[in-house]
């Protein structure tokens, strides 16, 4: 995405002071979801990255995960697979445990919603601490698929995430 559209999205993204808790900046994407223009340059942005990279599957995570990446999915010709909260699959599933800026929660995936060598870009709304994206990479791994990349619309750099991450590809279109 060129410089004057991450400027532009940039603007429709508003920021939320002391929310979940005190002391932090609630990067809310909602305001630039519901602009059908911010939400069309998230999505294209996305699709140019991955079109014709041979991805099978793209990765979301439970909820806001979910928004980019069944519209990922779909334009780029791949599956979707949703990464859950515990509970909410009614198959067998393995499940991954994970730490958040303020708290503690896991995800799960069926067992045999991707195979084994299938290439995947993982993607969620937010990079921060990096706890959601290494859960959904040992979530992979336990599959043995193969991680192309993770996404996300927004990353939270002196959070360090990507630290966590270890040498999986990342991109992020905003970063603050």
């Amino acid at each position: 995405m060129n410089s004057l559209k991450k400027v532009e999205l940039e603007e429709m993204i508003r920021t939320v002071p002391n929310f979940p808790s005190e002391g932090i900046l609630f990067r809310d994407i909602t305001t630039a979801l519901k602009d059908k223009k911010g939400l069309k340059l998230i999505i294209e942005d996305f699709t140019k990255r991955y079109e014709n990279k041979g991805i099978d599957y793209v990765l979301g995570a439970d909820a806001r995960g979910f928004i980019f990446g069944a519209a990922l999915a779909y334009n780029i010709g791949a599956g979707f697979v949703p990464a859950r909260k515990p509970g909410k699959l009614p198959a067998k599933t393995v499940r991954e445990e994970y730490t958040l800026e303020y708290g503690t929660n896991a995800i799960e995936v069926h067992e045999d919603a991707i195979e084994k060598g299938a290439k995947v870009v993982i993607i969620d709304d937010l990079l921060a601490t990096g706890g959601t994206a290494k859960a959904m990479i040992n979530l992979m791994n336990k599959l043995e698929a193969n991680i192309y990349e993770l996404a996300f619309l927004i990353e939270l750099e002196d959070l360090k995430g990507r630290e966590l991450i270890g040498d999986y590809s990342v991109y992020s279109i905003l970063k603050y």
